[in-house]
């Protein structure tokens, strides 16, 4: 495994406290927000609103704190505005690392990323210095164990996916990030849970970190996604297995 899904899964060994959770909530309802400001509160002509509702609902959000977070967006409610900024940099080992973030003070959320890189062993780097290492995709994430994965990938392909790989504990659908509702209709149509869908920054190619390295790397990932006003840290790592026990 490399790059966006190893954070992914690295992530999903450890432990979720009620705290990570509520930080989780936050982040979601400001994406919510920001995709009924930009594209309207209907989330049948708004594919990115879809995507956050759906992730919402598969973290448990309650509907009234959905439907508030749209009415937020639309207007109908007074709210927090919010503007998308992205950082790039690097980590330890030479890892490029693009954060994407929903801020309402991009001073306070540049500073408070630059202090969070420098701590462990990274730096701010200036636009496009590293965001054209990644491609931005849709991934869609389906629990292996529930089905066959000739019959996934069969059904993915003729839906309209770019790539399919079974990887650890799940079966990963890469699809057009602006066709992603599509293959995601036609694997639902089939039966076929979905365990999670996302539009992501993956790597083109990898960097290999081990010891420190990749000790202080997870450190530094996990750090920015604790800052409020960061949604999603992508990185173009690659490491063994083994290295998240230390994590």
């Amino acid at each position: 495994m490399a790059g966006h899904s190893k954070w992914k899964q690295i992530k999903h060994y450890k432990a979720a406290t009620d705290a990570k959770r509520g930080a989780q909530f936050t982040k979601l309802i400001r994406e919510i927000t920001m995709a009924a400001k930009l594209a309207g509160g209907d989330p049948a002509h708004n594919p990115r609103l879809r995507t956050a509702i759906d992730a919402a609902k598969a973290g448990s959000m309650p509907k009234e704190n959905i439907e508030r977070a749209i009415k937020k967006g639309t207007g109908e409610l007074e709210g927090v505005h919010y503007v998308e900024v992205t950082y790039e940099g690097y980590g330890p080992g030479g890892v490029a690392i693009l954060i994407s973030a929903l801020s309402d003070n991009p001073t306070r959320t540049v500073a408070e990323i630059r202090h969070k890189l420098t701590r462990l062993g990274g730096n701010l780097g200036p636009p496009h210095s590293v965001s054209y290492l990644f491609d931005r995709k849709g991934q869609i994430y389906i629990e292996a164990s529930k089905y066959d994965e000739d019959m996934v990938l069969e059904v993915a392909l003729d839906g309209g996916a770019e790539d399919f790989r079974a990887e650890g504990e799940q079966y990963i659908v890469t699809t057009d990030p602006h066709g992603m509702h599509i293959v995601e209709d036609a694997i639902k149509a089939k039966g076929i849970a979905i365990a999670e869908s996302e539009v992501a920054f993956i790597p083109k190619s990898t960097v290999r970190v081990e010891g420190k390295n990749a000790e202080s790397l997870i450190k530094l990932l996990e750090d920015l996604e604790t800052l409020d006003d960061v949604q999603k840290v992508s990185a173009n790592f690659d490491m063994d297995v083994e290295q998240m026990s230390g994590a």
